[in-house]
């Protein structure tokens, strides 16, 4: 080529642009987005975005890119790949760990030893109000809900997650340590969690 030809742009098609614009709107999406949505966000007609939809799915597959495209909850959302998925969940899961101050790791033993359990008999067994920190477990993923206490209003009970065990090592809940092996540093919440093991059993 001419050294001295400058280059010429490559004009996209109308299409081309307008899935760019989706990629943008999907990528910046905080949830899955359906196409009316996309639609009115990007002020074409929703024929026009199935067209778009189509063609980033093509760009976005699986076996090509390291992002792929997926209709999910009713709406279109990009994930990571397969083969690019276990990275990314190590990225997450450090700074969820390194995140935890001392009331959420007491929180997270009560719950993985005792699980399920409700923040009434986190709190009891704390000697302080749960609520907040029982909140930010759940919200990082580590605890979620299993069911009710038993009885009319019965208090939502937690249980550990998938995503706690990665984070702590864990291939299940049996590996945790026993509670004889709990260092010197929570003797205080070991002895509180032998009271309430053995008032669970009697």
């Amino acid at each position: 080529m001419d050294g001295d030809r400058p280059l010429r742009l490559i004009t996209s098609s109308p299409v081309d642009r307008l899935a760019r614009t989706v990629e943008a709107l999907l990528v910046v999406a905080s949830q899955p987005l359906s196409a009316d949505e996309l639609a009115a966000a990007a002020n074409e007609d929703p024929e026009r975005i199935e067209t778009a939809l189509r063609l980033l799915a093509e760009r976005f597959a699986e076996g090509r890119s390291g992002i792929v495209l997926e209709h999910v909850a009713g709406g279109w959302a990009f994930r990571a790949s397969r083969e690019a998925a276990e990275a990314c969940g190590r990225l997450f899961e450090r700074p969820v760990e390194r995140g935890l101050t001392a009331a959420s790791l007491e929180t997270l033993a009560i719950v993985a030893y005792l699980g399920p359990v409700s923040r009434p008999e986190i709190a009891r067994i704390r000697g302080v109000a749960a609520d907040s920190v029982v909140a930010g477990l759940v919200e990082r993923g580590l605890i979620a809900e299993a069911g009710r206490e038993e009885g009319i209003g019965g208090a939502v009970r937690y249980r550990t997650t998938p995503l706690f065990e990665r984070v702590f090592g864990l291939e299940s809940l049996s590996q945790l340590p026993r509670l004889d092996d709990v260092g010197e540093d929570a003797v205080e919440i070991r002895a509180r969690l032998e009271t309430v093991a053995e008032r669970r059993g009697a």
